[in-house]
């Protein structure tokens, strides 16, 4: 194997494909990135059995051919390359790596020892790139990062018709976003539990791609419990998490609420984070709400207190409320609009949180369900 290339275009495919490796890997060969050069094209490729990354680069071949090498050591080392091709060739078990007056030598594995990347699925649809990586950003702040509840750690996604639910939750809240898509069958009806890291590192890389995403998955039989997407020279596959049992969260957002408050995101944002300066990690803020606005306010050790009022505008009875801050704060920076509106049915049952825009209206699509903390004053 022998070819030249790009730095930026080799670093950028072998960063994106290394990203998704296991840093302890089962086998070392799985810790890899697979270089494989045919008809003038380098193919990039990594693969630890649940995840598997993929993505295609022009080069200039003068031989085909394979090697696998640390997928970390490359991506540390083409990120650090200077600004010139790069040629690269397979001499014996080892890589040679040329750029410039920089050369480096590295150990290669046995190719014939690593697994063969999964066939994509059947194509289900697409969606614009860039509206799929707000919206997968949007739900993916709510999934849960215990391990041991892996159904927490996913993010449910709901295929009807033309339409499509993104939902994940911590059981602390629950974020939901609704947004069209161009399904390949207009009656398409598929639920599927995908982990949330794994969607959100592959929504964040072809957001920015522009164009369309291809979504893959699969509708039983070969490839079932797999789920893919495609965009420009990139492919990525992961396993969908079991998500038979997963709870009816939807039924948790209240049909009605008894009191409502509109607040600027911006200046709610930035109250609550000064007046949590004094809050321990598990001690809440407190949201107290009534006609003359808003005041925000925290307790911490040692009799360490603090307090700010700002402008909110009301409806209902005066109500106090506390709520997590940094799970507040990832709420609001997610609504992506600068007035949010606050529904509530009372201080114990949870708070629904929607973006409003400059009309005041509501817009559809997104909300923030926030369970609250229960506090004695």
């Amino acid at each position: 194997m022998k070819f030249r290339v790009e730095r930026d275009a080799l670093a950028d495919a072998v960063a994106w494909t290394a990203k998704s490796l296991p840093s302890r890997p089962s086998v070392p060969v799985l810790a890899g990135v697979m270089l494989r050069v045919s008809d003038g094209s380098l193919e990039v490729s990594g693969f630890d059995y649940e995840v598997s990354s993929q993505v295609t680069v022009d080069i200039q071949g003068d031989a085909d051919g394979a090697a696998l090498v640390s997928g970390r050591l490359l991506a540390e080392i083409t990120k650090a390359l200077p600004g010139k091709p790069v040629d690269i060739a397979a001499v014996g078990a080892h890589l040679e790596l040329v750029c410039g007056s920089a050369r480096f030598t590295l150990p290669t594995m046995p190719v014939e020892d690593y697994p063969s990347l999964p066939a994509m699925p059947a194509s289900a649809g697409t969606i614009d790139a860039a509206t799929f990586a707000t919206a997968v950003a949007q739900v993916a702040i709510a999934a849960g990062r215990d391990e041991t509840l892996p159904m927490m750690t996913g993010v449910r996604v709901e295929l009807s018709g033309s339409n499509i639910a993104l939902l994940a939750t911590d059981r602390y809240r629950l974020a939901m976003r609704e947004l069209e898509w161009r399904p390949d069958d207009p009656e398409i009806s598929i639920n599927a539990l995908v982990p949330a890291r794994t969607l959100n590192d592959t929504a964040k890389t072809l957001g920015p791609l522009g164009g369309d995403v291809t979504m893959a998955l699969a509708h039983g039989g070969a490839g079932e419990g797999m789920i893919g997407f495609s965009a420009g020279t990139r492919r990525t596959t992961s396993r969908l998490l079991d998500g038979a049992n997963y709870p009816p969260v939807r039924s948790l957002f209240p049909a009605s609420h008894n009191a409502e408050a509109r607040v600027s995101v911006p200046a709610l944002v930035e109250v609550v984070r000064r007046v949590a300066l004094v809050a321990e990690r598990t001690t809440p803020v407190l949201l107290s709400f009534g006609p003359d606005g808003l005041v925000v306010e925290a307790g911490g050790s040692e009799e360490a207190r603090a307090s700010e009022a700002m402008d909110a505008t009301f409806s209902g009875e005066p109500l106090t409320i506390g709520f997590n801050p940094q799970y507040l704060i990832d709420g609001l920076q997610n609504l992506l609009a600068s007035t949010a509106v606050l529904s509530f049915v009372d201080a114990f049952k949870p708070a629904v949180i929607s973006p409003a825009a400059d009309d005041g209206e509501i817009v559809p699509g997104y909300r923030y369900l926030i369970m609250p903390i229960r506090v004695t004053r």
